[in-house]
């Protein structure tokens, strides 16, 4: 579980920042309205949407993960 990011804040947030809407958005990666607004309020999401929202978007979202990751290797790797 990733208590770190929630990535439905930040798909929303980047959505915001490219000034488009959520109808463009869903026309972009298939999918309805409503189906994004419930992923705006998850903290996982499938990687495979994932990968088309990033494209549509063009952000790469799974950078943030690997930063946490990373992040998290870093201090694991300070503390022993």
């Amino acid at each position: 579980m990733n208590d770190e990011i929630h990535i439905g804040n930040l798909i929303l947030g980047k959505l915001k920042e490219n000034g488009q809407t959520v109808s463009w958005l869903a026309q972009k990666v298939y999918c309805d309205r409503s189906n994004l607004y419930r992923i705006f309020k998850r903290t996982s999401i499938d990687t495979d949407l994932l990968m088309r929202i990033s494209n549509a978007l063009h952000y790469n979202f799974f950078d943030l993960f690997s930063s946490c990751y990373q992040s998290k290797e870093n201090n694991n790797t300070v503390a022993k």
